[in-house]
């Protein structure tokens, strides 16, 4: 929701913030597998997150933010490795083998574990029909993915094993973010209720930093113990791939997620979530213009049931939005006026103000 009190930010710096929440993100997939040229998986994964956490902790202490509150600290280093290194570990690895935007079309499907873990909402979730159709319209368009992977006219031998491999390797990947964004949630309410705003909290970019600390961490550990590091040679890495690991680092994990926040801030989220649709369709471009990978047409059928399935999952989050409501009333207001009399014209545009006021009313004594 838009937090009052703050004064509306220019119409321009909410367009550069979703700019970057849309593309910048949406690129990221792209940007990893043109890393792994240079890096491997783990490498790459740990210079990355110790580059972001360093950088985004430096930031944190130089606007005078609380740094460590054990507890707190706790808590967004196992967040951190159950989102940032679970997830991103099955992301970077899975790129080794599938296409960027396969990678992305399959993480936005993440939408599906999070109505199936979610225990304590299954009730409302499997009792509303467009989140029940949603979720199988998702599984019918991840099934489409694998299909269309498994079958294609490359899909050979050992590359179609591998390929098959890292799409499971993937979804178990999309399922610890999900676990992770649950224990996050309902850790954070169970505390609230605990606490009712008496204990002291660490600043979400803080709780980021050290979530990216957390991540950095457990990715050196494995490329430690796997001989990834052993065998990484600095001096062969070209500039390019440099400049792809900058801009993960600096672009992909702080900028966009900076301006993730600050939209959360200013707009509806709601309005926000929307950089799930359209993330993937960024990576599909880049995939299809500036790599190898052929995009096909099944690929793109399974893109528009996916991003459907998204929809239909997220419809009740849509429905109850002010600004759909607000639309809504107007198209009713609108209808009214073509079917009344001149005469009583007057009469609905009262009882529509009327209703807003009484709205808004009700609105301040929540």
């Amino acid at each position: 929701m838009t937090k009052e009190g703050q004064g509306t930010p220019a119409a321009a710096s909410i367009v550069f913030a979703y700019l970057v929440v849309y593309i910048v993100w949406g690129s990221t997939f792209f940007f990893i597998e043109k890393a792994l040229r240079s890096f491997s998986p783990f490498v790459l994964g740990s210079i990355r997150f110790f580059i972001a956490g360093s950088m985004l902790m430096s930031f944190c202490w130089l606007r005078g933010y609380k740094l460590y509150i054990k507890s707190v600290v706790k808590d967004a280093l196992f967040i951190g490795f159950l989102l940032l290194f679970v997830d991103m570990a099955a992301i970077i690895w899975s790129e080794q083998y599938i296409s960027s935007a396969i990678v992305t079309i399959l993480s936005s499907a993440a939408a599906i574990w999070f109505i199936i873990f979610d225990k304590p909402k299954w009730k409302q979730n499997f009792s509303s029909p467009p989140i029940v159709i949603g979720l199988v319209f998702g599984f019918i368009g991840v099934v489409m993915l694998f299909a269309e992977q498994l079958f294609n006219d490359d899909a050979v031998g050992q590359n179609k094993d591998m390929k098959l491999i890292a799409m499971i390797v993937l979804m178990l990947g999309t399922i610890g973010w999900t676990v992770g964004s649950l224990i996050s949630k309902y850790s954070k309410e169970k505390q609230d209720r605990e606490r009712k705003g008496e204990a002291e909290d660490l600043h979400v970019m803080v709780k980021t930093a050290w979530q990216m600390v957390s991540a950095g961490i457990a990715f050196t550990i494995v490329a430690l113990l796997s001989g990834e590091y052993a065998r990484f040679d600095v001096s062969a890495v070209t500039p390019v791939d440099w400049g792809a690991m900058a801009y993960l680092a600096t672009m992909g994990s702080i900028l966009a997620f900076g301006s993730y926040i600050w939209l959360l801030q200013h707009r509806p989220a709601t309005e926000v979530s929307t950089y799930a649709y359209i993330n993937p369709i960024v990576a599909l471009v880049l995939a299809h213009y500036f790599t190898s990978h052929h995009v096909t047409s099944l690929q793109i059928m399974g893109l528009v049931v996916v991003l459907c399935s998204v929809l239909l999952m997220n419809w009740n989050l849509y429905r109850d939005n002010k600004k759909f409501k607000a639309y809504k009333r107007a198209k009713r207001i609108k209808k009214l006026r073509e079917m009344a009399p001149k005469s009583s014209i007057p009469r609905i545009i009262e009882i529509a103000n009327f209703n807003d006021k009484h709205e808004k009313k009700g609105n301040r004594n929540e």
